[in-house]
């Protein structure tokens, strides 16, 4: 069985920072890519990626809104991964997923949530 647990999620003040946790396990987590995806409220536009990991994390990919503030990495001894997240802003605010695969994924966790305060 697939089991994905997210974890770190909190509130901050803008610029602030948070590193999110996600522990896998069910699968053989160092041979899929993995992602972060997020789900902002009020936003009305549905899930969003945030970042992609390759396999063996030698290569990590984000769009502008986040690039430059997320550090994706993943730790394959411990079938976990991680998003350090820095300058914060309150538009970052929503309901942080990890899922397995590159984009939004075929399993994803509960989430984490991350709040944002101006």
């Amino acid at each position: 069985e697939v089991q994905i647990v997210e974890s770190g999620g909190g509130e901050v003040q803008s610029g602030g920072s948070l590193t999110l946790s996600c522990v896998v396990s069910g699968f053989e987590f160092r041979s899929y890519s993995m992602s972060w995806v997020r789900v902002r409220q009020g936003s009305g536009k549905g899930s969003e990626w945030v970042s992609g990991i390759n396999p063996d994390g030698s290569h990590t990919s984000a769009p502008d809104s986040v690039k430059g503030r997320f550090t994706h990495t993943r730790d394959n001894t411990k079938a976990t991964m991680y998003l350090q997240m820095t300058n914060l802003k309150p538009e970052d605010t929503g309901l942080y997923y990890c899922a397995r695969g590159w984009g939004l994924g075929d399993f994803r966790g509960q989430g984490t949530q991350v709040t944002v305060s101006s």
